[in-house]
């Protein structure tokens, strides 16, 4: 018998490397849509490279709070909602489903108005008419795609967040300095300052990527014919507990990486340029061009295509499986249409209102704020309820988190409560 030559060897390693990423990485790079984009932006044009602690900051409080998430719906088998239903009071779960749902309609037609502008500023034309055909192409991958075909799709377009790391290699960096001030920054106590810090907390610890990474775990154990929930089945947990950890390490990295280079891009064109007032993805790219030419300019922009294309199936499913697991509906991208009616509904209604929105009156960039805002909220009773829900036998079995994530996961979460509680400060500040 012929012995495999280490070609095919390395490819089957790579193979194994790239099926064993999924939820985390898709749930990561999700994290960098178009409107944390223009708040990564803002950043670096406001702060310069003294805002680049953030996150690295915020990388591991990341990990440990989407570990905890995922770990919940792989062990018990279900996604949040259906967990929050069946363990804890119907008021909070409405109050937090119905919050999620403002928020992630708010912030789709925050990301699908930033990439019709974005393609306005590459090709011209209307930005009204390619938000609509950026909406309905996204409506119809999520709704005719099977699960499968298109996870793989989304992995696909996670490469999208590339565009970030180079447009890093085409402008002048000063890397000595770059490294001084992400590790020993300029700290403030000025409003604007605080404001911001907490505004990338919120960007990058966000309820809908708890939703949507835990429900995914759920959609990849039914996927596959041979697996089960992992408090019936522990035999199977050694290789998906390491899988999920291996998963949400890569994708949070990836996602954090691409946040730490557009903060350092903008600070290195638009705050050495003076401009420090960034509202939005696409004006932190019109901005980009004659400081930066016109390969970055084009690079910042297609990005802002891509990542929005990866985004809004995720704000739009993680909303439609929160309101399928508050009302016992059935909810799987592999379900078609005709079989989960109320799942995709929400997913039609999400995002149409997200269209609908960009020919309102309302003021998009101050939507975005209380979107924002609303998120902050909701986002710390969410992660005690998990930390909560992690650490209960008869959800988690023998698998509870252990003390060391335990402590991850509540440090994170009490650095939440401090970012809202920061910025409820600034209010009255």
């Amino acid at each position: 018998m012929n012995k495999p030559t280490s070609s095919a060897s390395a490819a089957s390693k790579e193979t194994s490397l790239l099926q064993k990423l999924g939820p985390g990485l898709i749930t990561g790079a999700a994290d960098d849509d178009p409107s944390g984009i223009a708040t990564y932006s803002q950043a670096g044009a406001q702060f310069g490279f003294n805002m680049l602690w953030t996150v690295l900051f915020t990388y591991p409080l990341m990990v440990g709070i989407q570990i905890v998430s995922a770990r919940i719906g792989r062990v018990s088998g279900h996604g949040l909602a259906t967990n929050i239903r069946r363990h804890y009071p119907g008021w909070l779960l409405y109050a937090v489903v119905g919050l999620l749902l403002i928020a992630n309609t708010i912030n789709i037609a925050a990301d699908i108005s930033a990439m019709g502008e974005a393609l306005k500023l590459l090709i011209g034309g209307k930005a009204h008419l390619y938000a609509i055909g950026f909406g309905v192409l996204s409506l119809l991958l999520q709704v005719f795609i099977p699960y499968r075909r298109y996870v793989r799709l989304l992995k696909w377009l996670t490469l999208a967040l590339l565009a970030y790391v180079a447009t890093v290699f085409v402008v002048h960096m000063p890397w000595s300095e770059v490294l001084m001030r992400a590790v020993m920054p300029h700290l403030s106590l000025k409003k604007e300052y605080i404001t911001t810090v907490v505004a990338v907390f919120g960007t990058t610890i966000s309820p809908y990527l708890f939703f949507w990474q835990a429900s995914q775990e759920v959609e990849d154990m039914r996927a596959d014919h041979r697996a089960r929930p992992l408090i019936h089945a522990p035999e199977q947990a050694p290789a998906n507990l390491k899988r999920i950890k291996l998963d949400t390490y890569i994708g949070m990295a990836f996602s954090n990486l691409v946040a730490f280079f557009i903060i350092l891009t903008t600070a290195v064109t638009l705050h050495s340029h003076g401009v420090t007032d960034i509202q939005t993805s696409a004006q932190a790219a019109k901005a980009l061009r004659p400081i930066a030419g016109d390969f970055a300019f084009m690079l910042f922009s297609a990005g802002i295509i891509g990542t929005g294309l990866l985004a809004i199936p995720v704000l739009a499913g993680s909303s439609a499986y929160a309101m399928a697991g508050a009302f016992k509906w059935k909810s799987s991208l592999e379900e078609t249409p005709t079989h989960a009616r109320q799942f995709y509904a929400i997913v039609v209604l999400s995002t149409v209102i997200g269209i609908a929105l960009g020919f309102t009156a309302i003021d998009p960039i101050k939507a975005l704020y209380w979107s924002a805002v609303i998120n902050g909220v909701i986002s710390v009773p969410i992660m005690v309820v998990m930390m909560l829900m992690a650490a209960r036998a008869d959800i988690m079995g023998v698998f509870v988190i252990a003390a060391r994530l335990k402590i991850l996961g509540w440090f994170a979460t009490a650095m939440m409560a401090v970012a809202v509680a920061s910025m409820f400060a600034t209010f009255f500040y």
